[in-house]
């Protein structure tokens, strides 16, 4: 009989390091389960309870069983460890959410935090848990319990293998990236459960080995997958990016381990019982069932691309409104739209850090009059919950009229709108007075975002981590967010309807930005990636019930502005095709890396790459809300430049952060002048000078439109050169050329050329009926 003093001390060092980190971390995200000072209540359901009932019970139930089996083994028992972590997660997941996919999925996210606690753990019952006795068992052929796993890879993948991290390539186990992918892929994983299952079940008998054997062999696949990626995706390129892919590979190899690798475990011990002359027939029923498999799986190929590529279709837009095809924003009427402008914060209901400094700069007719002399098309205006519903239910009358002139403005100097539903740290509250931050925290001031009534923290201290989108408070009131709590989703959702109804006559209104750089609460991706795609598709379905047909704009979490780069909301997560992808890229820029002083972890060329992928698995045309804000380093230009030439290479549409930025903000800090393309001087309140050497970038030649589809664009100041396609007539080109001299053109493939002075600069306007350039360097 085995001794259980192993797994004793196995349970109590697991048990241990779970107190201990409970104390230390005082934001709850960093330790296995956390404790952020936030009190559970029954009223918000099951969820406040997962990670005490759910999580706690599983992780030391599991370790016992993987100590016990497993013990007498350092690296068999790290394993086992890894696989009780990963597998209490997806338990905790699954009674949040109800999603098996998900859940297992979500496994993954725990992936460092699984391995720093195996190592621990482990050491302390190799050193503590008395003798070992290693014994070499006998195990049966390793293929077909190999076999079996790697077959149901394809079956199930779920939401593995979904993310940035997958260049074009990477072999993945997912139907929807082609039979080509899949085979090499089903293939890796049986090859490497085969090695694992021939080292571990000598080692580790029983369904344990042949489930530990899986867990690696999904690891060795990871590795595998980063090998290629690093081959394929433009090696190191000066960033971190080839070893944060790494992880995210690593991370779903182990994780589909945890969740699928009990078949290889039941399926070797099946076969180890059965008589070595029943193997062949055993073979050749494994065999004929692959074969059944490979057969579901071609056929389920059309049914697992993403939902966003059917339903309801961009094309039932009226007239005059701007919608999203395939890759592109388009006019309806073939030709390719070009969203290029800034953000606009003068309407923000902003928290006052200094008494007297205001924290927004009036917004005037004069702002919308400049934005469209620089060349602009387009302000991303952004809006505050709190100040639109102060009171739940009622749409406030005077900041609709406000957004309402905001509308006209734009309208009469040619300008589209996005509106955009803005918050930063989730709501305008400071710490409050005599608040005792835990050590690793500090007193923080409020930045914008929901009103107070929406703000559910149960008691979570409202003190910043490292910055305003770690707060114990912050994420707890998100985590209520994304479970509905008190019906608070609802609530925004309904509102989105209320706005929807009132624009949706207005094309001006180019779009509904449904959320500001969500927060991720204290479960991703649960709530980061499901949770928000599940607001998301109710929110679109608000829109949609009010009558508007305007694009609905989408953001990744705030981890992508963070560190440049996140999963997104999980694929399908609506139906919907009239629908924008937008991250904010900000590397090199605000990214953590900078802050620490680390090298970028996705680098500012890189970034657009990333970008495209995800928008790719949505079925979506990309546009990034926000970018920028590279302070006052001296070689802002150089970055600012660096970053256009990476946007027209890529077609991309933008708006950068930001037009005007007041004293009084609290992003803005305490300084001499206010951020911004238009800054303030803060000794006096009134105007400084404008930052001309950003705008010669930003104000550069562009298509505002262009028909069909635009192939090249390469643009400095006012010299442009312009390729596209279109495979129908179409007389909709415009190109914004700023400067007082008339540009002399060069063109192929065009008609009726016109060229229209404009202030600041000159617009260019033409018909096309296939191939076209044109040229405006002098």
């Amino acid at each position: 009989m085995k001794s259980v003093r192993r797994p004793l001390v196995a349970v109590s060092a697991a048990l241990v390091l779970v107190i201990l980190q409970a104390v230390l971390d005082p934001t709850g995200l960093l330790a296995l389960v956390g404790w952020s000072g936030a009190q559970p209540s029954a009223t918000a359901g099951v969820w406040p309870f997962a990670p005490s009932l759910v999580f706690l019970p599983v992780l030391l139930g599991m370790t016992w069983w993987t100590a016990l089996r497993a013990g007498e083994r350092y690296w068999t028992l790290v394993a086992g460890v890894v696989l009780a972590v990963l597998l209490a997660q997806a338990a905790a997941a699954l009674v949040m959410t109800g999603n098996l996919a998900v859940s297992a999925w979500a496994a993954g996210y725990v992936t460092a935090k699984a391995v720093a606690a195996a190592l621990l753990v482990a050491a302390f019952a190799r050193w503590f848990g008395g003798p070992t006795r290693r014994v070499v068992h006998r195990c049966g052929p390793p293929w077909i319990p190999a076999a079996l796993v790697a077959a149901a890879a394809p079956l199930l993948a779920g939401f593995w293998w979904t993310s940035p991290a997958y260049a074009p390539g990477v072999p993945v186990a997912r139907p929807d990236h082609g039979p080509l992918s899949v085979i090499v892929a089903v293939l890796l994983i049986a090859f490497a459960t085969v090695l694992c299952l021939n080292w571990m079940r000598r080692r580790v008998p029983g369904v344990l080995g042949g489930w530990l054997a899986a867990l690696v062999a999904g690891g060795m696949v990871g590795v595998v997958q980063a090998v290629v990626a690093f081959a394929v995706d433009g090696g190191l390129n000066g960033d971190l990016w080839p070893g944060m892919a790494a992880y995210v590979a690593i991370a779903d190899g182990l994780s589909f381990g945890a969740c699928v690798g009990w078949v290889a475990g039941v399926g070797a011990l099946v076969v180890e019982r059965v008589p070595v002359a029943g193997r062949v027939r055993v073979a050749r029923a494994t065999a004929a069932a692959i074969v059944v498999i490979g057969v579901v799986v071609a056929l389920a190929v059309p049914s697992t691309a993403p939902a966003s590529a059917a339903g309801a279709s961009s094309g039932a837009a009226p007239a005059g409104f701007l919608r999203a095809s395939g890759r592109v924003i388009t006019d309806g009427r073939g030709d390719q739209v070009l969203l290029r402008g800034v953000n606009v914060n003068q309407l923000v209901d902003f928290y006052q850090p200094t008494k007297g400094v205001p924290a927004t700069r009036p917004l005037t007719e004069a702002d919308f009059a400049g934005i469209a002399a620089q060349g602009f098309d387009v302000v991303r205006l952004n809006l505050s919950w709190s100040a639109l519903e102060p009171q739940r239910g009622t749409l406030s009358s005077s900041y609709l009229r406000t957004i309402r002139q905001a509308v006209g403005w734009a309208r009469e100097h040619g300008l589209y709108i996005v509106l955009d539903m803005h918050q930063d740290g989730w709501w305008k509250g400071a710490t409050p007075t005599g608040t005792d931050c835990r050590p690793g925290t500090d007193p923080m001031w409020g930045y914008d975002g929901a009103p107070a009534w929406a703000t559910i923290t149960d008691g979570a201290p409202r003190c910043q981590f490292t910055g305003r989108d770690i707060s114990p408070a912050g994420d707890r009131a998100f985590q209520n967010f994304y479970f509905d709590t008190d019906g608070v989703q609802s609530a925004l959702v309904a509102t989105w309807g209320k706005l929807a109804a009132a624009f949706r006559d207005d094309p001006t209104v180019a779009g509904y930005d449904l959320l500001n750089e969500p927060g991720f609460g204290e479960t991703a991706p649960v709530t980061t990636s499901y949770l928000l795609g599940r607001f998301y598709d109710r929110a679109i379905g608000a829109i949609r019930a009010a009558g508007s047909q305007q694009l609905v704009v989408v953001e990744p979490s705030i981890l992508w502005s963070g560190l440049g780069f996140d999963s997104g909301p999980t694929p399908g997560f609506t139906s919907d095709r009239n629908i924008v992808f937008s991250p904010h890229l900000y590397a090199e820029s605000i990214t953590m890396d900078r802050s620490l002083g680390l090298p970028p972890i996705v680098g500012l060329d890189r970034q657009f790459t990333l970008a495209q992928r995800v928008a790719d698995e949505y079925g979506a045309p990309l546009w990034s809300g926000e970018y920028g804000y590279w302070g006052d380093t001296s070689d802002v230009d150089a970055r600012l430049a660096r970053y256009a030439k990476a946007e027209d290479a890529n077609w991309l549409g933008s708006a950068y952060w930001v037009w005007k930025q007041a004293c009084g903000d609290p992003q803005n800090g305490i300084g001499k002048t206010g951020d911004g393309l238009m800054v303030q001087d803060c000794a006096t309140g009134g105007d400084a000078p404008q930052r001309d050497d950003l705008l010669r970038v930003l104000g550069r030649a562009y298509p505002r439109s262009a028909p069909g589809t635009v192939t090249t664009l390469t643009a400095n100041g006012a010299d442009l050169l312009l390729a596209g396609a279109t495979q129908s007539a179409s007389c909709g080109l415009e190109v914004w050329v700023p400067g007082t001299a008339r540009p002399h053109l060069h063109s192929t493939g065009l008609t009726k050329v016109q060229i229209t002075a404009a202030p600041g600069g000159w617009l260019v306007s033409g018909c096309a009926t296939a191939r076209y350039t044109l040229d405006t360097n002098s």
